[in-house]
């Protein structure tokens, strides 16, 4: 028999008892079932689990995981769904991926601690939702070019190189200073509507999926109603830019603004 942990995917408010029926038939992380631990049994506020295999979650095989894209895009996929299943129906505090227990009791002891906590920020993120914004550069790529030919026959091959070089300095120096201009924009285009921004690190590497380079990477806290309305404002705040690139994710769960510090998990889990 596979010895296993409890894989915490979100804290959520359950107030008329109808997320355990939501999450039935719902695969978790390794197809396992998702189900609820509550304080106790007329408490509102829940923690949704799911057994995964012990052997994956420990400490050595999880940093050797972490490295496995494809392992670690089924986890995320799993731990997204449950999410929101969840955000569909109620307010959700999303855990971080991969945040595991012992045990389900351990999580209820984590819940019976952080109950409180858990319960005051489930309240201000009610009716909220989360939206993406990255802002990429994506005339700089263009200007990394070789330089080809030259365009001018009447000048040398020399400055011919030299001015194509100069003509893809130019045109990233525009590049970069109209993302500028389109962060600026974007900033006075969502502040109208939300009520926090958490400001990402830009992404890099396998994370910087597209082209271009990306230079923002923000997160806004939209109340619902206005969801659609930021996301419209947004997008406009930037045309007219050649050469800059934004895209508008969303609406998510509030992932971004889930976790305090006071509300961190109290460990994962040590098997």
């Amino acid at each position: 028999m596979t010895a296993t942990v409890s894989y915490a995917y979100a804290v959520a408010r359950d107030a008329d008892g109808s997320l355990e029926e939501a999450l039935s038939g719902l695969p978790g992380v390794a197809e396992a079932t998702v189900h609820l631990v509550r304080v106790e049994h007329s408490d509102d506020v829940v923690v949704a689990v799911s057994p995964v295999p012990e052997r994956d979650f420990q400490e050595a095989a999880l940093r050797a995981h972490l490295e496995d894209l494809d392992w670690l895009e089924s986890v995320a996929r799993a731990h997204h769904r449950v999410i929101e299943a969840l955000a569909a129906r109620t307010a959700v505090l999303p855990l971080r991926l991969a945040t595991v227990y012992l045990d389900d009791e351990r999580v209820r002891l984590m819940l019976r601690a952080r109950r409180e906590a858990f319960a005051d920020r489930l309240t201000d993120l009610a009716a909220q939702v989360e939206w993406g914004v990255k802002i990429y550069v994506e005339a700089a790529a263009e200007a990394e070019r070789p330089a080809g030919p030259p365009t001018d026959p009447g000048l040398t091959p020399g400055r011919a190189y030299l001015s194509q070089r100069r003509a893809q300095r130019n045109a990233r120096e525009d590049a970069y200073r109209d993302a500028e201009q389109a962060a600026e924009r974007v900033e006075a285009a969502a502040r109208a509507y939300a009520v926090d921004r958490v400001q990402h690190r830009p992404q890099q590497g396998e994370l910087a999926r597209g082209p271009g380079e990306n230079v923002i990477n923000d997160a806004y806290l939209v109340p619902l109603q206005q969801a659609e309305d930021f996301r419209a404002d947004v997008m406009q705040a930037a045309e007219g830019l050649p050469g800059v690139r934004v895209e508008v994710t969303g609406p998510w769960a509030p992932y971004s603004f889930a976790t305090l510090t006071e509300a961190e998990p109290l460990k994962r889990a040590t098997p």
